[in-house]
């Protein structure tokens, strides 16, 4: 988040490992972004292989309830502004909403 610091912006840092993400905050920000699930797993996690998370079978929900379990899995960092959000990579994203 070097880009909010260097541009003198505010911003709350969630270390989702030690505050995990509810699926109702999960899927507020997946829906701010316009992003599914699968747009913001991580596929090359240990997780995600374990798990057999790549079967287009799997629903958004299942999917979901895996990134809830697994925090690894989630993409990061995500940058929610308001009722907007992005994934903060590549840097343009982050940009984008300010």
């Amino acid at each position: 988040m070097q880009l909010l610091e260097e541009e003198g912006l505010n911003f709350d840092r969630v270390n989702y490992f030690l505050d995990p993400l509810d699926e109702i905050t999960l899927r507020e920000i997946l829906s701010k972004a316009g992003l599914s699930p699968r747009d913001v797993i991580r596929t090359r996690d240990r997780v995600y292989s374990e798990l057999n998370l790549d079967s287009d079978d799997l629903s958004d929900d299942v999917l979901l309830a895996a990134l809830v379990e697994y925090p690894s899995l989630l993409q990061r960092p995500i940058v929610v502004r308001g009722d907007r959000a992005v994934l903060g990579r590549p840097i343009e994203n982050v940009r984008a909403l300010f």
